[in-house]
């Protein structure tokens, strides 16, 4: 099947996830297949809410609206004008999701399959409802697909190359198991964001979505602030009240109150508003319900420090302090080619 017919399958997923979002969730016309599946996968939502306390009704649909904005025929066109696919032999590439967000393996599974390669996937048990239901749903689009994608929860074997997701203890059995096959091995990443002091109300509000959203459980969700001496974090704490509803979140509040008893018992110094709070400390890594901060002397040393400690970032959050910047409240907005970790994942699937 030629690059354009793989481009309109995904472009037609896009229109049925349309039907999907936090504002409703209605049957349109014309969407191929609907009868077959838009109430199954209204019922793979609830599945996938009820098995995973983290996955909530709006997290859920958020993440369904961020691939029908992205899947349509110009926008793929868009991501994929630069390559060649031309010479693309088809291999099978085996793809270890992780489970921490949403779909949040799925541009793995579509760069595989748009490059015209068979895909073998191996699911989180946290995030295991989803995208099965879509997979069927493009090879009823393009019966072209029944060959070419699998699934399984057993031992991996007979594929050519691997995408990997997992922590850094994980991440070092994976560089291990598959040290003889083409790979691509993600470890722990997480994102920061830079504070002038000069920020306004909005723009920390824009701030408080990449904070808070999917719990801070993504590593494009920021989980670490760096701020000037004398830096006030009145202002802060104002523009992130709107989200004090999260609180009432079971899971996000037993983890709140653990954090909180740590660090009293532990006499840390900290910050808190009843459902968020800030910690002085060099790690990049925060816990659930706490975002870390640290101070830096110069923007110039700052910049030096990041790129130092590059391959621990996944995104910085800042306005006009660096040219890779991203604007504050869009971390979870990524394009079809803003790749993870800055690992081209299209070109990687063209020489395996």
């Amino acid at each position: 099947m030629n690059l354009e017919k793989r481009v309109n399958a995904f472009a037609e997923l896009g229109k049925f996830l349309n039907q999907f979002s936090q504002e409703k969730i209605e049957k349109q016309d014309n969407i191929k297949h609907n009868d077959l599946f838009f109430d199954g996968f209204k019922h793979q939502l609830k599945l996938a809410q009820e098995h995973n306390g983290w996955f909530t009704n709006k997290n859920v649909l958020f993440a369904i609206e961020g691939w029908s904005n992205q899947l349509n025929y110009n926008n793929i066109n868009k991501w994929l004008k630069k390559y060649n696919f031309n010479t693309i032999d088809s291999k099978k590439v085996a793809i270890i999701m992780a489970g921490n967000i949403p779909l949040v393996g799925f541009h793995d599974f579509l760069s595989v399959l748009i490059s015209g390669h068979q895909v073998l996937v191996k699911q989180s048990s946290n995030d295991k409802h989803l995208l099965p239901f879509l997979a069927k749903y493009l090879e009823h689009i393009e019966p072209w697909f029944k060959n070419k994608i699998a699934f399984t929860e057993e031992k991996l074997e007979g594929f050519d190359a691997v995408i990997a997701t997992g922590s850094d203890n994980t991440a070092r059995y994976f560089e291990y198991y598959f040290k003889d096959k083409p790979s691509i091995i993600r470890k722990n990443r997480n994102s920061v964001a830079v504070l002038s002091g000069n920020e306004t109300k909005e723009t920390l509000e824009s701030l408080s979505e990449d904070i808070f959203r999917y719990y801070g459980l993504g590593c494009r969700n920021v989980s670490k602030l760096f701020v000037p001496k004398e830096y006030d974090f009145k202002g802060f704490f104002e523009a992130v009240y709107k989200w004090h509803p999260i609180i009432n979140q079971a899971k996000y509040a037993n983890n709140y109150d653990y954090n909180k008893a740590v660090y009293l018992m532990s006499e840390f110094e900290m910050l808190e508003n009843g459902f968020l709070m800030i910690k002085e400390d060099l790690s990049y890594a925060s816990p659930i319900a706490t975002l870390f901060y640290e101070y830096y002397d110069s923007k110039e040393q700052l910049k030096e420090k990041l790129k130092i400690d590059k391959d621990k970032i996944q995104c910085i959050v800042a306005s006009g302090f660096m040219d890779s910047e991203i604007t504050f409240g869009e971390t979870q907005r990524p394009e079809l080619w803003n790749y993870a970790d800055d690992i081209d994942t299209i070109e990687f699937l063209l020489k395996i």
